[in-house]
């Protein structure tokens, strides 16, 4: 692998929402992700700026990319914290204080080149250095490949899921790792 795995900053707002719309183009997305591709390209400039903000600054979230030497974004993971008492995207309180690995995504022509993994292992650097005790993350019943790739991380099924939106009928399973 030739990319340099770093946090975003603030004024790189437009590369990801670059980042972002090649997500939403991938084949899977509609496993992967809550929005379409319409919805995101309709968002005003603000929401982008305001999203990098929130990615690159304090301790509520952060987002990773794998930069390659032509300076173009390989891939992205964002690490968000959940604070024990408070809902999730769920509607669900809560229990206890943890890491929520969202927006997974690795251009094709970089999968299979450790650029997953690296981004994976910084998001949880990142939360293992703030204290948190966990981290979950949510994978389609149906997206085989995504599923394979945490549990060779280290991830394990909790038994728990959620009705997965806009795949009516389908659930999206909760996947936990422990702080070492």
């Amino acid at each position: 692998m030739n990319h340099v795995i770093r946090s975003i900053s603030t004024d790189e707002w437009p590369a990801v929402k670059e980042l972002r719309l090649a997500a939403l183009k991938d084949p899977v997305a509609h496993l992967a992700f809550l929005e379409t591709y319409e919805q995101a390209a309709a968002r005003p400039d603000s929401f982008w700026q305001e999203r990098a903000a929130g990615a690159a600054e304090g301790d509520g979230a952060r987002q990773f990319v794998a930069v390659g030497p032509d300076g173009v974004w390989g891939g992205s993971v964002v690490m968000l914290v959940e604070k024990a008492g408070r809902r999730d995207f769920f509607d669900a309180v809560i229990e206890q204080d943890q890491g929520h690995l969202v927006g997974v995504f690795v251009r094709s022509e970089h999968r299979g080149s450790g650029v997953t993994d690296a981004l994976v292992d910084a998001a949880l650097a990142w939360a293992w250095e703030r204290g948190l005790p966990r981290v979950r993350l949510f994978v389609h019943e149906k997206n085989g490949r995504a599923e394979a790739f945490y549990r060779k991380a280290g991830f394990v099924p909790t038994g728990g899921s959620v009705a997965s939106e806009g795949n009516a009928g389908t659930r999206d399973l909760e996947f936990l790792i422990a702080r070492p």
